[in-house]
């Protein structure tokens, strides 16, 4: 029953495809690729030559219309990008210090981006270690933030139900891939997202009331449901990844120039994600110190029976929890693909250990936690590569540093002992 929501919330996605013009394909149909966007002046590029070397692999493909361009390789690793100037249009070259030839570096994704600027006066500049130290810092609050939003969510869903919900990773995605169907198909930018959200509320609602709920009401353990949300992961997945299809796409502004703010350089899309991110969280802490629904989701969590004795509607509250749940989720989603940036079938599943990560690292169903674990686990993700730590190692990095902090502190930040076990 939920596959066939999702399937009707986002049926029109091979319409929204279509709508947008896709890149040049490579003649190798590989799951991964390098791609990226040639715009000059909010322009696109049409026609620009770019080849990928590496891995005994050799392929190249051509900018669409759009300026979308995309390389399938046959394995992660590293390649030489190379952008042929000579099919630049007339009067257009590449920003004074850009590297052509350079190095891409897989992460964890199956999709790597690379950007060349354009225009004139433009230059590109390299920057100091403190310099650069201060952006990545900037830029994991940005990335720790947005984890937060969805590690809010499934902490508050773990807090009143006891539930570890694998299939939280398809809420993140439903909230980009809904924002870019709605987009596709013509309407506002705003109304988008906005219908996004309400899509990602309105998923977190279908899940507990067609399968959590009649769970819950038959007794059914917590390791049974958890591998429930293991299988409604899988197929929610693989229904997008039907409907949606496989590649990258990207959303409305998603490439922009960095802003300088005094010494910090900053894209608009990571501070709009760091303001929208820290505005919302406030409002769900406002909502949970000081309002009614906020001391009954705070009941609930802390002793369901108890406050089923108190006259607290307990199914109600979880109901609203994950509706909450789902709509934190889908905010996080559309920031990470603004951040990625790109939006893709498996987006989701990309950062759900990063997510737990924040979550038991904060302390297991403590909202407050989940927000201090993700802003954590999101600045040492980022200032791992400052001190010369692999790109593809940033994210080990920080289920690392997790792995040691629950060594000496099992119940995490701001855990208590008793919801451990």
């Amino acid at each position: 029953m939920i596959t066939a929501v999702i399937a009707l919330m986002i049926a029109f996605a091979p319409a929204a495809t279509a709508a947008t013009p896709s890149p040049s394909p490579s003649p190798e149909n590989f799951v991964n690729s390098i791609s990226g966007f040639l715009r000059n002046e909010g322009k696109p590029l049409e026609g620009v030559k770019i080849t990928a070397k590496g891995q005994g692999f050799e392929g190249s493909a051509t900018s669409a219309a759009n300026g979308a361009w995309e390389i399938g390789v046959p394995s992660k690793g590293s390649y030489e990008v190379t952008l042929d100037e000579a099919s630049l249009p007339e009067g257009i070259k590449l920003a004074d210090g850009q590297q052509n030839p350079r190095t891409i570096t897989f992460t964890e994704t199956s999709n790597q981006g690379t950007i060349f600027a354009f225009g004139k006066g433009i230059v590109v500049q390299q920057q100091d270690f403190g310099q650069n130290l201060l952006n990545r810092l900037v830029a994991g609050l940005s990335f720790g933030l947005l984890l937060a939003l969805a590690a809010v969510g499934l902490s508050l869903i773990f807090g009143t139900t006891g539930l570890t919900n694998f299939a939280h990773s398809e809420m993140v995605t439903m909230g980009a891939v809904l924002v870019f169907a709605f987009n596709a198909i013509g309407m506002p930018f705003w109304l988008a997202i906005l219908l996004a959200i309400v899509g990602g509320g309105l998923f977190g609602y279908v899940q507990d009331a067609a399968l959590w709920k009649p769970l819950r009401r038959r007794g059914t353990g917590l390791v049974p449901m958890m591998i429930v949300s293991i299988g409604l992961a899988l197929a929610v997945r693989y229904t997008i990844l039907f409907f949606f299809g496989g590649a990258t796409q990207q959303l409305p502004f998603a490439q922009s120039a960095d802003i300088q703010l005094g010494p910090i350089s900053i894209s608009p899309n990571n501070l709009w994600s760091l303001l929208i991110s820290a505005v919302v969280i406030a409002i769900v802490g406002i909502v949970l110190l000081k309002t009614r629904l906020g001391k009954a989701t705070r009941a609930v969590a802390d002793n369901p029976a108890l406050a089923a004795a108190s006259g607290i509607d307990v199914d109600g509250v979880i109901r609203i929890v994950w509706v909450t749940g789902g709509i934190l989720a889908s905010l996080g989603g559309i920031l990470w693909a603004y951040y990625r940036p790109g939006v893709t079938f498996d987006m989701g599943q990309q950062i759900l250990l990063l997510i737990f990560a924040g979550v038991t690292l904060g302390g297991l169903g403590t909202v407050f936690g989940a927000l201090i674990g993700s802003v954590v686990v999101g600045i040492f993700v980022e200032l791992t590569t400052v001190f010369g730590l692999a790109a593809d190692l940033k994210y080990v990095g920080a289920l690392f540093i997790m792995i040691v902090v629950l060594l000496f502190r099992p119940q995490g930040i701001l855990g208590r002992r008793e919801r451990v076990g």
